[in-house]
């Protein structure tokens, strides 16, 4: 498939899990990527893969929390490729605390790299989205953005704050040929979860296993392209049936 055969996409968080894996897939169908993330070595190499695969890739160093740093990274996809049609909000950090101990920083810079990230992004992209004529945002948000667990306040406020910024601006958008959607991931097995009890997270999924990177990354080229061109506001959950029950 070609599905993206002249358009360009921005993926944050693409160094490393399920960003690097929707950059080599988008890639795969004939899209030219642009990796953004703050661990320049990692991201480098990630685009040094796609091109010697013979894709079209280039690198931004980006902190999503940085407003001027989405200008910059924005101009620089443009100063490269010359437009912009796909914008994959992926970054995003998590907590593992109960509310009563969480602090004012922990909540502060989680908000700050996984909800304020995303509102940031769609704004400084908005017009190079709307000149495409074709464009298209997916948000990564989880599954924890829609149920509860327990713990983890920012994490579960800031993905459930992403699943609702994606609808409205879905329906600022909708006349203004750009669709934006979210994504839910459930337990995939990707860095992010560091040392947790992967046996846990697996005895708490109906399927019985952790997602893969591949998964969500197949799911998210699908949003993101014409295969889904009437879908806007909506929330697409793959989470091996955990909020399900």
């Amino acid at each position: 498939m070609n599905r993206f055969e002249g358009r360009v996409g921005l993926i944050t968080g693409g160094a490393s899990g399920i960003g690097k894996a929707t950059a080599l897939r988008i890639a795969s169908e004939g899209g030219t990527v642009v990796i953004a993330d703050l661990q320049d070595d990692a991201g480098k190499a990630v685009a040094s893969q796609i091109e010697g695969d013979g894709g079209r890739a280039g690198y931004v160093h980006l902190d999503v929390t940085s407003e001027q740093g989405w200008a910059d990274a924005v101009a620089e996809t443009l100063s490269m490729f010359g437009r912009l049609d796909v914008l994959v909000n992926n970054a995003g950090i998590g907590d593992t605390e109960p509310l009563e101990v969480t602090t004012s920083d922990t909540w502060n810079k989680v908000v700050a790299v996984t909800q304020t990230s995303v509102f940031l992004g769609m704004k400084a992209a908005a017009d190079a989205l709307k000149a495409s004529g074709n464009g298209s945002v997916v948000n990564v948000s989880s599954m924890y953005g829609i149920v509860g667990s327990g713990v983890s306040p920012a994490y579960h406020a800031a993905k459930g704050a992403v699943r609702l910024l994606t609808k409205t601006t879905a329906l600022g958008w909708a006349t203004e040929g750009v669709r934006v959607n979210s994504v839910h991931p459930g337990f995939i097995d990707t860095p992010i979860l560091g040392d947790t009890d992967r046996d846990m997270l697996i005895a708490g999924t109906p399927m019985g296993r952790l997602g893969r990177p591949e998964e969500m990354a197949s799911l998210i080229a699908f949003v993101a392209s014409d295969d889904a061109s009437f879908a806007t506001g909506a929330e697409f959950v793959a989470d091996g049936g955990y909020t399900a029950r």
